[in-house]
């Protein structure tokens, strides 16, 4: 089966592909030499999902699937959210974004964070939605060089290491991107295309 990850994010690519396990050959936007800006308008990461899936899937007429993402903190009133990727501004920096977090945290005790990871599926017309949620921690300074975006700085529950300081492998194993893409698997595995 073949479908098109509508992402132009390598770092998702090789997660995903790792966790898909060869049950589909994954295809990206480079491979159709697409470099159209995917919109991301919607309030919700579910409404993001929905929509960039849609978009790439009535533009190019091919099965899809696209995901969005969004780290949650709790003192924050569940910021930066759906803003996740250019909460610091529309260069979509992680360092920006990550300093503009800890700049906010500064001081707060509670330090509850999660991540969740919405696929959206588009597959013959047909929009499936996958959601994966990991609880953890903000702690107060990067560690690690692994991952990307906010991994330096989120601790997932019942763990020492942040996301960062873990191998794609391992976080591969627990994170929000992995539990979304193992339902996305499963269903994957049940339809043929």
């Amino acid at each position: 089966m073949e479908i098109l990850f509508a992402t132009q994010n390598a770092h998702k690519i090789i997660e995903i592909q790792a966790a898909t396990q060869g049950l589909v050959t994954l295809k990206s936007l480079n491979d159709y030499n697409f470099t159209d800006e995917i919109p991301e308008t919607k309030p919700t990461i579910e409404e993001n999902a929905l929509e960039k899936a849609w978009y790439i899937y009535n533009k190019l007429g091919v099965n899809c699937f696209a995901d969005d993402t969004g780290l949650e903190i709790e003192a924050l009133e569940g910021e930066p959210g759906v803003f996740s990727a250019r909460y610091a501004g529309e260069e979509k920096s992680s360092e920006a974004n990550m300093k503009k977090v800890l700049q906010k945290m500064n001081g707060i005790r509670n330090r509850a964070a999660r991540f969740k990871t919405v696929i959206a599926l588009i597959l013959n017309g047909k929009e499936y939605l996958f959601t994966g949620i990991v609880d953890g921690i903000i702690i107060q300074e990067p560690r690690g060089t692994e991952g990307f975006g906010y991994d330096p700085i989120f601790i997932p529950e019942k763990n020492t290491k942040t996301y960062a300081e873990l191998s794609l492998a391992e976080k591969n194993t627990l994170s929000h991107r992995a539990k979304a893409t193992a339902l996305l698997v499963d269903f994957l595995k049940s339809h043929t295309v």
